[in-house]
Parts: structure tokens; C-alpha cells; sequence
């Protein structure tokens, strides 16, 4: 591969770029010590757990650090000094790491809105990727990013890391042998406390953070924040987020998916929610918080023969009067983020990352299953092998489930406008095909709401459409609202191509 010098190959378009680094290799390349060369992308928050998990390999050398922000960027820089005894090179433009040839793997915790360009961009550059969920941004960027793993032959691994874990390996197994019976349905739950990010306004972008590169595809905003802090609260943004539907979904939806055994696209989806609450927790009935996506949000997906829900609840659950969930959790605590599966002869409850536990037909425990994996390294084994087949999460994997957080948002959004009363609520979901009880779920939630001083009346839910979905086409056949939101526009020089263009 020829030298492009820093500045010349950060002013490249994609086709540029491709044309400059895009040379398959059929080989690794041999690096320090005959490593694996990796080059880690967003060190902040989940990337510092990368930086961690894949210093602890000893077959990996990192070689490169990359972010936006040079004062977060030094810092990790410093602690790779202390924990390994060097400095990976530490680069603002992750397109620089991508050039160098003895790069032979990347892993990224970006913002969601950077997660399918820097992966396509790795592996049209001959790199093995391991991509943090949720896999992509829109539906359209999961197509790509799977079939660039295809184009160029390379390892790409989606960062859900209960798949690497036997306390679901082996739950979905036991699922998969009938221990409960006949499974048809799952609740994948994300009741989480998430206050308020702050009023919105007019803040600065942090002077250490180059917010040219760290906007990448999203639009630039001129260089304002309408939310107070700048890291993290990304992801209540939909410029940049998903909110917990596709921050916390991907995990347990994929879950859901891999022991319903479902390997396709839902064929409809509708959604229900709101962000609210906070109005109450500050007292202020003006009060705007500056996340857009919702903070309570439920979500039904028909497969035909199966179905999926995932609940969303960002305000306080303690003391929640869900009598059925408290009891499969086996706890009335603060937080349950997990997976139920309905059985016809029992329940099996996803309670943690590293348990879960079967139940009779009367709720009684039957059998638990335990214990933790190592995703990173299960990365590792299959970028030396050159060997996609050895991955616990392939690409398709992280597009399936990553699609059903994007699906459930389309919803959502289309009818955020759409408030309605309880009554107005229940009639909508009760014609709604469901293998759940819609008017059940939804009294559950709005009870989570009042609880939690919501006056309905004047702040009611919003409830999106009912939305048919073509599961080989990747489109909504009657709507072209929805088909509008599919896709996103992307800024000069960060476009993320299509499946067909990778």
C-alpha cells in the first residue's frame, strides 16, 4: 500500500479512501513480537474496557489509540504506559490508524452515529473489526456492514457479549431442548434509572475535542451542544443515540432472538412512550429536558409464529407493583434488565449478563445456569484463524437485533405527535396482534408512570403506528412516513455506503 501523508488521506472521500487503503490482505501482517496489531476507536467510557480486555491479551499488541478528544485520548495513552510499559501512537483521525498496514484489527465504542463508517472503513482497508453495540446507526448501515465483512473476507465481531457467556450459552440450549415447554414469546426488560440530562440550551463543545471528526456522519451543529454534558449524553440524542431501546435492546433483544431461534426481521412493529417525568422530578411543568428519544417505551414485534416486547422504563422502578417480573427476577430492587421467555410448561428468566434461572408453571425455580465468557477474546481466536465461523456474534447477528431497536424507534417517532388518553391507548393495542397481552402491559406502565407523579392528563403517552415491515427488502410496503426514516443523510466525506456499494 502506497504512503498518504495525515492531512491528504483525512481529506479523502470514501471512494478515495477505499482506493488507498482498500487492498485485501490474504494474510495477517507480522507485527512486534508476531501480535495482532490492534487499533482502538472511542477510548472514553466502553473503550476503556477495550483497551483493558485486549491488553490482557498476550497475543495483542495495541498499537494505536483514537478519539476526538486529545485530553481523554493522553490519558489512556498514559495508562497503557503503566499497565504494559509502552505508549500506543495516539491519533485524533482513526483513518490514520486505518493507512497503516501493520494494523491488522480494530475494535470501536464510538458514539453509535460512528459505528457502521468506522467498520466499513476498516474492512475495506483489510482490517478485522470488533464493532460495539448497537452494530449500526439505521437499518441500511447493518446491511453494509455485513456485507462488507463478506466483501472483503474479513472478522466482524458485534460487542453483545452474553454470547460469549455459558450462563446463556447454555440457557438457550437447555431453552432449545424444550426445558420449559413450548416457547413462542419474550420480554426483553431495560428498567434502569435515568435522570434527567439537563435542560436544553446553548453549551460549548469541550475545547479539547475536535467536534469536526467526533460529528463524523451526523450533521454538524455549528459547533453548539444542546445538552449540558457533552460525553455520554449522546445517547438520549437521536442525532447520535438510539436511547435505551438501542443502547441497553441490543443486548437482551439479541438474547431474545438467539432462544426464540428467530433469524429474520419482525413483519410489523408498533410502539408506545414518551420521555416524561422529569417535569415532575424538577417540579417545573416548563421544564425541557434535552434528550429527544424516549425514556419509557414499549415496543411489540410479530414474527408471525413468534413475538418480541421490549420495555423501556427510565424512571424509578423500586417498589414496582409488576408482581409476575419481580417474582422471575427474584427481586424488587431498583434496576431489572433481562430477558423473560414464556414456556408452556415453565419460565426461563435471563436476571443478569452472567445468570439465568427456569421456572415451573407455578414460578418455582427448577434450574439456574451461571458463569461468564470472554468476548474479546473469543475475537482474537477467530482473527488468527481468519475464520468468521469461529465468532459468538457474527455481523448479521448485531444487524438483526440492532434492526429491532431502529424499528421500534421508526414507531416511536412517527408518532410522537400522537398523544392519547389511557382509553384511546387500550382500544389502539387491543387490535394489535400480539402473543403478549398489549392492555396488560400497557396498565403496567402507565401504573410505572404515575407512580412516578406523571399527571397522564397532562402529559399522556404518545402511541406510534402499526407498522408492516418486509423482512427481505428491509422497507415498510405501506408507508412512505416510515421509509423516510430508514435511512439518514450523512455530512461530505463521511458517507457510509450501501450494502451494494461497500
Amino acid at each position: 500500500m502506497s504512503r498518504v501523508s495525515r492531512r491528504r488521506f483525512v481529506g479523502m472521500s470514501i471512494g478515495a479512501v477505499t482506493a488507498a487503503v482498500a487492498v485485501p490482505r490474504i494474510a495477517r501482517t507480522q507485527n512486534p513480537n508476531d501480535k495482532v496489531g490492534m487499533a482502538i476507536v472511542g477510548i472514553r467510557g466502553r473503550g476503556g474496557e477495550h483497551i483493558s480486555a485486549f491488553a490482557d491479551d498476550p497475543r495483542v499488541q495495541i498499537l494505536y489509540l483514537v478519539d476526538a478528544d486529545r485530553k481523554v485520548g493522553e490519558a489512556r495513552q498514559e495508562a497503557v504506559y503503566k499497565q504494559k510499559g509502552y505508549r500506543p501512537k495516539l491519533v485524533l483521525d482513526m483513518r490514520e490508524a486505518f493507512a497503516d498496514p501493520a494494523v491488522d484489527a480494530i475494535s470501536t465504542a464510538t458514539p453509535n452515529h460512528w459505528h457502521a463508517l468506522c467498520g466499513v472503513w476498516a474492512m475495506q482497508a483489510g482490517k478485522h473489526a470488533y464493532i460495539e453495540k448497537p452494530i449500526c446507526h439505521d437499518i441500511p448501515e447493518g446491511s453494509a456492514l455485513v456485507a462488507a465483512a463478506k466483501k472483503y473476507n474479513r472478522v466482524c465481531q458485534v460487542g453483545t457479549q452474553c454470547r460469549s457467556n455459558p450462563a446463556i450459552i447454555e440457557a438457550v440450549k437447555f431453552l432449545r431442548e424444550g426445558g420449559i415447554g413450548e416457547v413462542q414469546f419474550a420480554r426483553g426488560l431495560c428498567y434502569k434509572r435515568r435522570k434527567s440530562i439537563g435542560p436544553k440550551g446553548d453549551y460549548p463543545i469541550p475545547g479539547e475535542v475536535d467536534f469536526n471528526l467526533w460529528s463524523g456522519p451526523a450533521p454538524y451543529t455549528n459547533p453548539r451542544c444542546t445538552r449540558p454534558q457533552f460525553h455520554y449524553d449522546w445517547h438520549w440524542q437521536r442525532l447520535y443515540g438510539n436511547g435505551d431501546l438501542g443502547n441497553q435492546g441490543p443486548h437482551q433483544t439479541d438474547i431474545a432472538r438467539w432462544g426464540l431461534g428467530i433469524s429474520s426481521h419482525p413483519i410489523s412493529v408498533i410502539s408506545y412512550g414518551g420521555r416524561l417525568g422529569y417535569q415532575a422530578e424538577r417540579k417545573d411543568d416548563s421544564y425541557v429536558d434535552a434528550g429527544d428519544t424516549a425514556n419509557t417505551e414499549v415496543s411489540i414485534y410479530d414474527y408471525g409464529d413468534k413475538c418480541i416486547v421490549f420495555e423501556t422504563r427510565g424512571l424509578s422502578v423500586e417498589n414496582s407493583a409488576d408482581d409476575e417480573i419481580n417474582t422471575l427476577f427474584q427481586t424488587t430492587g431498583e434496576g431489572r434488565i433481562g430477558v423473560i421467555f414464556y414456556g408452556t410448561e415453565g419460565y426461563l428468566a435471563q436476571q443478569t449478563y452472567t445468570r439465568c434461572v427456569a421456572f415451573d408453571k407455578n414460578m418455582k425455580p427448577i434450574k439456574q445456569f451461571g458463569g461468564s465468557g470472554n468476548h474479546y477474546r473469543n475475537f482474537i481466536d477467530a482473527v488468527l484463524a481468519e475464520d468468521s465461523g469461529k465468532l459468538n456474534a457474527q455481523a448479521i447477528e448485531g444487524h438483526l437485533s440492532a434492526a429491532i431497536s431502529h424499528l421500534g424507534n421508526i414507531s416511536y417517532y412517527l408518532g410522537e405527535q400522537n398523544k392519547v388518553s389511557a382509553d384511546e391507548a387500550k382500544k389502539i393495542l387491543a387490535d394489535v396482534k400480539s402473543l403478549d397481552d398489549n392492555v396488560a402491559t400497557l396498565n403496567r406502565t402507565l401504573r410505572h408512570l404515575t407512580d412516578n407523579g406523571v399527571d397522564l392528563a397532562k402529559y399522556p403517552i404518545s402511541v406510534g403506528p402499526h407498522l408492516k415491515f418486509d423482512p427481505e427488502k428491509e422497507v415498510f410496503p405501506d408507508s412512505s412516513e416510515a421509509n423516510a426514516l430508514i435511512h439518514r443523510e450523512y455530512r461530505q466525506g463521511f458517507e457510509c455506503p450501501t450494502a451494494d456499494k461497500v
